[in-house]
């Protein structure tokens, strides 16, 4: 059984439970996202506790946290850092930006013109940056986190399908429930701050916990029916006739590690279907584009993916 894994979802759940109320399901998503050692795209209406959620995050694993709000008029150095002349040394150092951490939030980045959305590219593939052709290591925790607003608000950019194609859990928040909205209230009634994350009392894990349960997940079984399986789904993504473009091999790829981190969550040293099944839907969404004619239609990426779902035949 993957201890060290249980641990760190069983504390996880419970330290982020004391931030945000309800929204198991996204917390369990971020969680298995970071043990993937991946990076996560958030979206959501204004005011759905995105950006709480990630620094509660931040918080519980003890690890440097950063933030990049942004902007129209946001610059690729902005994010990476740029080299500054010395007049006193007659040299030029390193000011390094916010992208030399271990969490980057990436707020609201549909906000951020394309040039500046593709100078993430390179760290999130990388875990690496190039500034004035020096290369300069990230990290080995380092973890994107970006928000955005739907698309259809005003002032915003459509994101590349080479950056979408990086994020490996597109993840909706929704509204409260009807009962979690009036424990929201309740909380700050009794003095909750989201702005206080002391007061919250959040218990951070030892890091040797994090290495140790991203070795557990990577050492989940996968038997060749659920490689072929993972494969398949995705396969059929490429050739659904109500998609434009399906989903890429690194999609397949992406789509096994999840499965993996979903599967060591749930206790369990082996893959089975439903890890896959849990994992297609933040796993693809993202990187379908549905025909317009389709869109026209109502169909939409996550009515596609079940579609996926329900005609693949599920190994036994």
């Amino acid at each position: 059984m993957p201890e060290h894994t249980a641990q760190f979802t069983s504390h996880g759940r419970t330290e982020l439970a004391k931030a945000i109320v309800g929204q198991r399901e996204v917390i369990d998503q971020l969680l298995a996202v970071f043990l993937c050692g991946g990076h996560a795209l958030l979206e959501g209406v204004p005011g759905t506790a995105k950006t709480l959620t990630v620094k509660a995050l931040a918080r519980v694993c003890r690890l440097e946290f950063q933030r990049v709000q942004c902007t129209p008029d946001l610059m690729p150095a902005d994010i990476l850092g740029t080299n500054v002349y010395n007049v006193s040394t007659g040299a030029f150092s390193l000011h390094r930006g916010p992208v030399f951490t271990d969490f980057l939030l990436v707020d609201e980045v549909n906000r951020m013109p394309p040039r500046s959305q593709a100078a993430l590219l390179e760290s999130m593939e990388e875990r690496q940056v190039t500034i004035d052709g020096a290369r300069h290591p990230l990290s080995s925790f380092y973890t994107v986190f970006a928000t955005q607003n739907p698309i259809e608000f005003e002032g915003t950019y459509p994101l590349p399908e080479a950056e979408l194609d990086r994020f490996w859990f597109k993840i909706r928040i929704h509204y409260p429930g009807a009962e979690q909205e009036e424990e929201i209230l309740n909380r700050y009634q009794n003095g909750f701050d989201a702005r206080d994350l002391d007061a919250m009392g959040l218990a951070s894990v030892d890091p040797e916990l994090l290495v140790a349960a991203r070795r557990e997940v990577a050492g989940v079984r996968v038997g060749p029916d659920l490689m072929h399986y993972a494969s398949t789904i995705v396969r059929r993504t490429r050739d659904w006739p109500s998609l434009s473009l399906g989903a890429s091999p690194r999609a397949t790829v992406f789509l096994m590690l999840a499965a993996k981190a979903l599967a060591a969550m749930d206790g369990r040293e082996y893959l089975i279907p439903d890890d896959i099944k849990s994992a297609a839907l933040p796993v693809l969404r993202h990187r379908l584009a549905v025909k317009p004619e389709a869109d026209i239609e109502g169909v939409t990426p996550d009515r596609v993916v079940e579609e996926v779902l329900a005609a693949v035949e599920v190994p036994k």
